[in-house]
């Protein structure tokens, strides 16, 4: 998806706010790759496929996506994906959706980036595994970013495919799989029932990250959290405990444990995670002392990029342009991308922040 980068606001306060979040170097940890592609590239796949589309041109294909996801359910969030899968299911398809996503991210400020995908759900349009990771690998590969993969297990599968998923990123981590991930719809699947394929992902070397506390109780960031993962997807309902104080302790225990918390605030509106971005927890999560990082979760069914990101938290949440900053720090330091990769990231970021001090 061409990245949407946000006009400069009138005044001056807004002006040297506004302008800098295409500038501000970026770090990106949260974008899923059948959710991010390019609008006319879903076009063009799915009519190389003969696939029916509920558009005839890309803009109105992008505004359908961002309409089904903007529904306040996270089950009817991941609807669109039933398209998208099916129209990258060849290995050119996932080269190029792979590539265009580097370049997207590039092109959007970031000097690092992380790309999920879940490659057992392609197996039911005939493509193995093995080669949907080795053609997303080649796509990544071809960009001049900073970027690795992260092979997501679905939750609700069963955990012998889990373990699948986990063997298949173990078998990559020397080419360019840097991490293991669980999504899919959360509520009603808690982490636990994948354990096995966590503790095989965790011994094979790789980084850990997990949906957690999006669409269930914020209790499920420390579950997942016992099961080895470093970095939490979403992760907002650990501000909200019926009790206050439950929350309080939730947070302390993620602060003490260095959890990251990989925060797609956009999408957490789209999924009803969130009721609206003025009511979003990030600042407050931020301010709690988490390590926390922005990202998009997915470019074209929300409709965004990190730098509109940024920009809709300045709006909605008066984001000062340090808090981002230190957001984009926290996204470096947290990486599963190789320590070179992330020293280049933070040298970029910290040669930013010197010519804008707070």
């Amino acid at each position: 998806m061409n990245a949407t980068f946000p006009s400069t606001p009138t005044t001056s306060s807004a002006t040297q706010a506004g302008y800098q979040w295409h500038d501000m170097p970026k770090a990106l940890l949260h974008e899923h790759l059948d959710g991010g592609l390019r609008p006319q590239t879903l076009l063009d796949l799915c009519r190389a496929r003969n696939i029916a589309v509920p558009a005839d041109n890309a803009a109105d294909l992008a505004a359908w996506m961002l309409a089904n996801a903007d529904s306040g359910s996270l089950e009817r969030y991941l609807q669109g994906f039933g398209l998208t899968v099916q129209a990258m299911a060849t290995e050119a398809g996932c080269e190029q959706v792979a590539f265009e996503a580097a370049e997207d991210a590039r092109h959007d400020g970031c000097v690092l980036a992380e790309f999920r995908m879940a490659p057992l759900l392609l197996e039911p349009y005939g493509m193995a595994p093995e080669a949907v990771i080795e053609a997303i690998l080649e796509g990544l590969h071809r960009s001049a970013l900073d970027s690795g993969l992260i092979i997501c297990a679905m939750r609700t599968d069963s955990p012998q495919a889990s373990v699948r998923a986990a063997r298949l990123a173990a078998r990559y981590r020397d080419q360019g799989v840097v991490g293991f991930d669980l999504a899919g719809a959360e509520f009603g699947f808690p982490p636990r029932l994948h354990n096995e394929a966590y503790r095989l992902a965790r011994d094979a070397g790789l980084g850990l990250t997990c949906h957690a506390g999006e669409a269930d109780v914020g209790s499920r960031v420390l579950e997942a959290a016992s099961m080895g993962a470093t970095r939490i997807g979403h992760g907002v309902n650990i501000m909200r405990a019926d009790d206050p104080d439950v929350s309080a302790a939730w947070v302390d225990m993620a602060r003490e444990l260095g959890l990251h918390f990989e925060v797609c605030s956009t999408s957490n509106v789209h999924t009803g995670a969130a009721p609206s971005l003025a009511e979003h927890p990030i600042r407050r999560m931020l301010q709690a002392g988490l390590s926390v990082s922005c990202s998009t979760d997915n470019r074209l069914m929300s409709g965004v990029s990190v730098a509109e990101e940024l920009h809709r938290l300045y709006t909605h949440l008066d984001l000062p342009a340090h808090e981002a900053a230190q957001m984009m720090r926290h996204a470096a330091e947290a990486s599963f991308l190789p320590a070179e990769a992330r020293a280049r990231a933070l040298a970029a970021m910290q040669k930013w922040d010197a010519s804008h001090p707070a």
